[in-house]
């Protein structure tokens, strides 16, 4: 999930092909959304307000845009080599560049939360080894204080571990793009996520100490929504004539139609539809309804950032620097928000599910972008200096040669 990857309009850039501005932002708008159904959650706001406690209850489909945002643009590169004829990414600077990415906040933030959080204080060696290498989910029912948004990381990973498996799957031994082989690998990660939800998890449920809910087969419908964009935009871009892509293009220029029926999704997803809203166990039926529901609404906000008119109010306002600078501190908001969360709770002293909704969000709005820009700042940036080493180089001569350190 990185600034270089975050590919509104396309611009064309030498290294690394079309890179498109509005997604950054589109990236915050996930992690915003995340951050408020924790703060909501805390204030008790979910339930005691109708709908709209339901519909707080259900912005944790951030987590399903940032899941399609990640589909398409880790695949996009996949199948751009393989439609112009080129052989794939190098395995071992894709692997350093994600691990860079995401590992060295990551670490900072685990520390922090097991440190400084009392009800972490009871953890042994174990728990701090387990929770380090993002294991919580396999091993145990729940995740340490601080850290319980985590999964969804754990997910990210275990996409990244998979994903050039899934392309070499996509494009076969010949390197050739097929767009019908790559339709029916969506379909078939979709299949795979109803089997987890129906069947899969609960079976594994009866013999793991984990948390079966939470890997990656449950979520493999979301990524592949990206992929499936990914595939979209470079025919289009090829000039595909195709009926169905065209339909598609059309809807995602028309952001205002694409968020409605979003909203209207977010309506569905808040009835018991899709679960109960706290403290309750959900259905397999109730969790497959939810999260293919959230694949679609992450699809159309994710497609309004991928083909926006270039010229229209929706892709000058997320093309902005501001608003592209919140998508590029965005993971630092994310992974440390909950940590913020409590320190507020714990330094005003306030109880937990007793209201206060407003304060608890703004005071650790404020508070999470500042340790977000301190985060992208002191770790994020020099990290992301180390990527040119993946590929051989020293960090120095890809800033000589304008090669990008993001």
């Amino acid at each position: 999930m990185t600034h270089e990857d975050t590919i509104s309009s396309p611009v064309l850039t030498p290294e690394q092909g079309p890179v498109f501005p509005a997604l950054d932002a589109l990236r915050a708008v996930g992690a915003l959304a995340v951050f408020t159904t924790h703060a909501a959650y805390w204030a008790g706001a979910y339930i005691g307000h109708g709908v709209w406690g339901s519909v707080l209850a259900r912005l944790d489909v951030g987590v399903a845009i940032f899941f399609v945002l990640s589909g398409f643009l880790l695949a996009r590169p996949y199948l751009a080599r393989a439609l112009d004829r080129r052989p794939a990414p190098a395995l071992g600077h894709y692997y350093w560049k994600r691990a860079l990415r995401i590992l060295p906040l990551y670490v900072v933030t685990a520390l922090l939360a097991l440190g400084l959080i009392t009800k972490n204080n009871d953890l042994g060696p174990r728990d701090w080894a387990v929770t380090l290498g993002l294991g919580n989910t396999f091993v145990d029912r729940q995740l340490p204080d601080g850290l319980t948004h985590m999964w969804s990381l754990a997910v990210e990973v275990s996409f990244y571990v998979l994903l050039p498996l899934l392309m070499l799957i996509a494009v076969g031994r010949s390197g050739r793009l097929h767009p019908r082989r790559v339709l029916a690998l969506v379909l078939v990660l979709v299949a795979v996520t109803v089997g987890w939800e129906l069947w899969g998890s609960p079976w594994a449920s009866g013999w793991t100490s984990g948390q079966p809910n939470e890997w990656l087969p449950a979520y493999l419908c979301w990524f592949g929504v990206g992929i499936l964009l990914a595939l979209v935009e470079l025919l289009h871009r090829r000039g595909s004539t195709s009926r169905w892509i065209s339909r598609v293009v059309s809807l995602a220029g028309q952001p205002g139609s694409c968020w409605a029926m979003a909203a209207g999704l977010m309506l569905v997803a808040a009835t018991p539809l899709a679960g109960p809203s706290m403290l309750v166990a959900p259905t397999p039926g109730q969790l497959l309804a939810k999260n293919l529901v959230y694949a679609a609404i992450g699809g159309l906000v994710v497609m309004t950032g991928i083909f926006p008119a270039p010229d229209s109010a929706y892709a000058r306002v997320l093309s902005q620097r501001w608003a592209r600078h919140l998508g590029f501190i965005s993971y630092g908001f994310f992974c440390l928000h909950l940590p913020v969360l409590h320190f507020v709770m714990w330094v005003t002293g306030w109880p937990l599910f007793e209201g206060r909704f407003v304060a608890i969000w703004a005071i650790s709005l404020a508070l999470s972008l500042a340790a977000a820009e301190v985060a992208y700042r002191l770790i994020e940036v020099p990290a992301s200096r180390l990527r040119p080493l993946g590929r051989g180089e020293s960090p120095m001569s890809a800033a000589t040669t304008g090669a990008s350190t993001r």
